[in-house]
């Protein structure tokens, strides 16, 4: 008997405890101060508190979410998106205590999370990676070798970073050693590591990423590809599938390189292949070695459950369908909802649900965490619905899309649904194929007017 531990909260708690009731699975939902009125914790068997909302003390607090593993019974813990989905000592310790971690080995996320042996990976894997260094750089004439082959602009980035740090944009020699030492440093300072790489630097480009699925051992399979190019701060808002400027050719060298990838880290579980793509490329990014919070885009494109695919895997030791059982259909579309002002900088705007209305209808699809009287929390992420809608092609998907926004009701605080409907019907984005839409779109568009 299978019992899974989520170690998460929000829409993918949600999601996480209705597959595991599907496939019979008894579920363990962890909460902390302040989020027991949460709905993973209501739909859960069994709930522990943890800690204080502080995320530190609570979900993102290792030692008590596996003391809550082995107090409830649970064999497995699925740890969802965010908190500790991608923390390679989280995936070695619940392992080392004996239970499953539903996700890759922590061997994978150690390879596949350092940014320098993940370039290395997919080089020798034959993938193209954005020119630069394959190996950390050490020296100031280091860097200006490579930059003769690649030419400024360049980046500088650290091996192990994240959210923005240990980056830094170099236009000339002149700011290169200054650069060089900031990035080393940021590096240290956040991540205790040093270590700086070099890349070209790519000013415009789409975010096209591929789903994949692998067992660890020899299948590995891609469910298709999503385009995220619509982004904010580097934050996702909108995102579809198929990407309309890919060409048949592009598309499926881009899902034959992603395979090559999950073989050649011997994944295990969801993850994602992250590429930046031009007009007549495409360059690896990263590997997201989590379920995603865009995998719902997938799923009804490819009319498969991939939350069921990672259980399945976790029970069986195999995937339950090949490559060659995978079939898209349609075009589909997500707008993630946030409890945000766009009218005030995108400010958090948490509160308490007055009214709720979540459309439905034929390929009509809302993952959500909402309900009639529940208090948003102003102490995480403020995602707080999915909308996705499929449709036989791009304009039909984006007029349904933009009918189920208009359609929904939140009330009782501010979301993005109006900013994403703007977003649907602004010219450049909803004709053809969204060539135009790149990761710098919304820098260069003015949707919304602002309040002074």
């Amino acid at each position: 008997m299978y019992r899974c531990l989520i170690a998460n909260r929000g829409e993918i708690a949600v999601r996480i405890i209705r597959a595991c009731r599907e496939m019979d699975i008894e579920t363990v939902a962890i909460y902390a101060l302040g989020d027991e009125s949460s709905l993973h914790v209501s739909l859960a068997d069994q709930a522990i508190c943890i800690g204080e909302a502080n995320a530190l003390d609570s979900y993102l607090n290792q030692d008590r979410i596996i003391s809550a593993a082995k107090i409830s019974g649970a064999n497995a813990i699925h740890p969802g998106y965010g908190f500790l989905s991608e923390s390679t000592s989280f995936a070695k310790n619940v392992e080392e205590n004996g239970i499953y971690f539903i996700g890759p080995t922590d061997q994978t996320m150690e390879m596949m999370g350092d940014k320098i042996t993940a370039r290395q990976t997919v080089d020798q894997a034959n993938v193209p990676i954005i020119p630069g260094s394959t190996s950390a750089v050490e020296t100031i004439e280091e860097v200006k070798e490579i930059a003769h082959d690649i030419g400024y602009p360049l980046v500088l980035k650290a091996a192990s970073g994240g959210g923005g740090k240990g980056i830094r944009i170099v236009k000339a020699e002149e700011a290169l050693e200054k650069s060089f030492k900031e990035a080393k440093s940021e590096g240290q300072k956040y991540f205790n590591d040093d270590r700086v790489y070099v890349e070209a630097f790519i000013p415009v480009a789409k975010h096209v990423e591929v789903q994949v699925l692998g067992d660890g051992k020899d299948n590995y399979i891609h469910l298709g590809e999503r385009d995220c190019s619509v982004q904010r701060k580097n934050q996702k808002l909108i995102e579809e599938s198929p990407c309309a400027a890919l060409s048949d050719n592009m598309r499926a060298s881009m899902c034959n390189d992603a395979v090559k990838v999950a073989r050649a880290s011997n994944y295990r579980s969801a993850g994602t292949i992250e590429y930046l793509v031009t007009e007549d490329a495409y360059y690896f990014i990263e590997m997201n070695a989590r379920i995603q919070v865009e995998h719902t885009v997938t799923e009804m494109r490819a009319n498969r459950d991939l939350l069921h695919a990672q259980l399945y895997l976790m029970k069986h030791g195999s995937l339950p369908f090949n490559q060659d059982e995978v079939l898209f259909d349609g075009h589909v579309i997500e707008a993630r909802i946030n409890a945000e002002n766009p009218q005030k900088g995108f400010q958090p705007s948490p509160g308490k649900v007055k009214a709720l209305h979540l459309p439905q209808g034929f390929n009509v699809r809302i993952d959500s965490l909402l309900y009639h009287g529940y208090t948003v929390s102003p102490n995480y992420d403020s995602l707080v619905a999915k909308v996705i809608v499929k449709a036989p092609n791009r304009a039909s998907a984006i007029n349904k899309l933009k009918v189920t926004l208009d359609e929904m009701v939140i009330d009782g605080f501010t979301t993005t649904a109006d900013f994403l409907y703007a977003v649907l019907s602004y010219p450049q984005y909803a004709n053809g194929d969204a060539k135009d839409v790149d990761i710098k779109f919304l820098d260069r568009h003015q949707i919304i007017k602002e309040e002074a």
